[in-house]
């Protein structure tokens, strides 16, 4: 595999970036990043009061220079962005010059259940939302970034993807 192979996982909130994204990083023997954590970390703030500070245009003013930095690096790694790190400041452009990015398209009812039964007090955006509302708020959310994700190199459908898919995923698209 190239010398330094980064990999960007995009998606909606709940789509698995984190979850796939630590579990690909251990079979390629990569370190693994996410991309809010990061920006927490740089920042000395937590992502919610980023927002509440500074607002929303310094958050992703933020979020760009965090990505940039990260993508600049000379090693290999994987990166689980934040939903709507693809759709601003020309992101996802900078995504698909520096790594192969990697859109995990799962439906919208599986990500739902995930997000009811998750730790929603860790995602604002969905608190206080029932199943229904979970649903609403994620369609919305699709049709605004669907068209930033579908840049994406590779695109894997469903509620289940394994590390070794994408690895095959991976080395096919590297020999070709």
């Amino acid at each position: 595999m190239s010398k330094n192979l980064k990999v960007v996982l995009v998606g909606l909130p709940g789509s698995g970036k984190s979850t796939f994204g630590r579990q690909l990083a251990l079979e390629l023997r990569f370190p693994y990043f996410d991309l809010d954590h990061q920006i927490e970390e740089k920042f000395q703030m937590k992502i919610p009061e980023i927002f509440s500070i500074h607002g929303e245009g310094k958050f992703r003013e933020w979020e760009t220079e965090t990505l940039a930095e990260l993508l600049q690096k000379d090693f290999s790694f994987v990166l689980a962005t934040g939903g709507g790190a693809p759709c601003f400041n020309d992101n996802m452009d900078l995504i698909n010059e520096l790594s192969i990015s990697v859109y995990l398209d799962v439906p919208l009812d599986a990500i739902s259940d995930r997000l009811r039964t998750s730790k929603v007090q860790n995602r604002p955006m969905f608190q206080g939302l029932d199943q229904g509302e979970i649903t609403l708020k994620l369609k919305s959310l699709l049709s605004q970034r669907e068209y930033f994700y579908n840049l994406a190199k590779i695109k894997l459908s469903g509620e289940d993807f394994s590390a070794e898919l994408l690895m095959y995923e991976l080395i096919n698209r590297l020999k070709n």
